[in-house]
């Protein structure tokens, strides 16, 4: 009878909490200005973000490795003047996972700001609301069903990351082993019992928040249902 290591289960989590935590903060405003400005050069911007959603993501792991690397660009800056190195960490991990993460957080805001019918942020401007209200009374309300959908979309893809985590952050058990890498060698390993333990937890929690997220999608619609016909 084995003994199950749950380290790669926290790991995990922890990265995708803090994936999240950065998505959010970054995608946010970001998916705002987008859905909302135009400039030149936009479409090239839009290419870019989304990239890392079409790329393979031992692609972008590789690029994060040329950056972060001791010789990169960030990585060479981060060592001369912090003696700090990112890569083979679980700080890797996370960038690792932010990257891959955020497209999708990015999609999904970005089209929940484009669905707000801006004539309630225009009558809440001309009442006398400043920018700041608007944006926190009227237009994150209206945009929250789409954004908790990418939070959670993207906290899944962050669970789940792979191909760019080996790349950045390797398989070091007690450091930077997550669900997925233990996954894979363990079932390298010819251990499937231990493999298959961790694809069930994986598995059962990316299920409960997708499920999760439908319920309430279905409910927030029925009560939005019901506010019209009163």
């Amino acid at each position: 009878m084995f003994q199950l290591d749950w380290h790669p289960v926290y790991l995990s989590l922890l990265i995708a909490t803090e994936s999240l935590c950065l998505v959010t903060l970054l995608g946010i405003p970001l998916s705002l200005f987008m859905a909302r400005c135009n400039f030149p050069g936009k479409e090239l911007v839009e290419a870019f973000i989304t990239l890392p959603l079409v790329l393979p993501p031992v692609v972008s792991g590789f690029a994060l490795l040329l950056l972060l690397g001791k010789n990169g660009l960030v990585g060479k800056f981060l060592y001369e003047h912090f003696a700090l190195e990112l890569v083979f960490t679980a700080q890797a991990a996370a960038i690792a996972a932010t990257i891959v993460a955020f497209p999708l957080m990015y999609q999904s805001a970005k089209a929940a700001f484009q669905s707000i019918d801006t004539t309630f942020e225009d009558v809440a401007r001309t009442l006398g609301a400043n920018e700041f209200r608007v944006l926190y009374s009227i237009t994150l309300p209206l945009a929250w069903p789409g954004l908790l959908s990418g939070m959670v979309l993207s906290y899944a893809r962050a669970l789940g990351e792979f191909g760019a985590t080996i790349m950045i952050a390797g398989n070091i058990p007690g450091k930077t082993q997550t669900i997925p890498t233990a996954i894979y060698f363990a079932a390298d390993a010819n251990n499937l019992e231990v493999a298959g333990i961790y694809v069930l937890i994986i598995s059962f929690i990316t299920f409960s928040m997708i499920y999760g997220i439908n319920l309430w999608s279905k409910k927030h619609s029925a009560m939005l249902t019901s506010k019209e016909k009163h």
